[in-house]
């Protein structure tokens, strides 16, 4: 699957609708790019890029980095936001072991994580913005 298309439509306005469509496909691609076949497991950029020891992992640190900086922009709480860095620094911990370090960082998505803390923040502060999934 292209992510190009994906990131190409995003809306690149600093309202939170445009905010919370970024940060939705972000975490997509990288936590649920693809399903891994005969399972129900979505597998990312994240786990593809821990794979590349060292570099993967600190790339995949400063993607979930901007995360924050998104939450950062939103106005969120600094307790908030050295939570979401407590999750991205875990998962660089975890993806920093070579080769071995995907495994853990399959199970523990930052990402994922970081955009449900978002996304409470949004829902309060932000009702307007947010989606009904069904």
């Amino acid at each position: 699957m292209d992510a190009r298309p994906l990131l190409d439509s995003l809306p690149v306005g600093r309202d939170a609708a445009s905010v919370r469509i970024r940060l939705e496909a972000m975490e997509r691609v990288m936590e649920g790019l693809f399903t891994i076949p005969g399972t129900n497991r979505k597998l990312g950029l994240d786990v593809i890029l821990d794979l590349v020891p060292v570099v993967g992992t600190t790339i995949a640190a400063l993607i979930g980095s901007w995360l924050v900086w998104e939450a950062r922009n939103l106005g969120m709480s600094k307790l908030q936001m050295a939570r979401m860095f407590g999750n991205v620094g875990i998962d660089w911990a975890l993806g920093i072991i070579p080769f071995v370090g995907a495994v853990p960082d399959f199970f523990f998505r930052s990402n994922t994580r970081n955009l449900r803390i978002i996304r409470r923040h949004l829902d309060k502060h932000h009702p307007a913005t947010a989606t009904i999934i069904g």
